[in-house]
């Protein structure tokens, strides 16, 4: 099965901007979609973005505009790019499989939007 390792997070002040980035410990090239979730302080995990093969993406209502989600199959790496950052995005960031049924979840990158 494969794994993934989350790195790039970190503390930020309101309007700044961090890239995250998820390593894969195998080829992503099959995988017909990749995601970004987080899990804010009390909160349900819930999907951020998701990125097709073909590169159709999908960003929830809160971050659209502001997040940019790319992969590399090559290099079996998925990225979030995140601008304007303000501290209701405050979570922990995992990427995964989607949907993600049945896949192992990493241990995620702490991002912290704090003045």
């Amino acid at each position: 099965q494969v794994q993934f390792v989350e790195s790039g997070g970190g503390l930020v002040q309101p309007g700044g901007s961090l890239r995250l980035s998820c390593a894969a410990s195998g080829s992503i090239s099959s995988v017909y979609a990749m995601g970004w979730y987080r899990q804010g302080p009390g909160k349900q995990r819930e999907l951020v973005a998701r990125i097709t093969n073909g590169g159709s993406t999908y960003y929830v209502d809160s971050v659209k505009g502001r997040f940019t989600i790319s992969r590399d199959n090559a290099k079996n790496t998925v990225y979030l790019q995140m601008n304007s950052l303000k501290p209701e995005d405050t979570a922990v960031y995992y990427c995964n499989t989607w949907p993600s049924a049945g896949s192992s979840w990493g241990q995620g990158t702490q991002v912290t939007v704090s003045s």
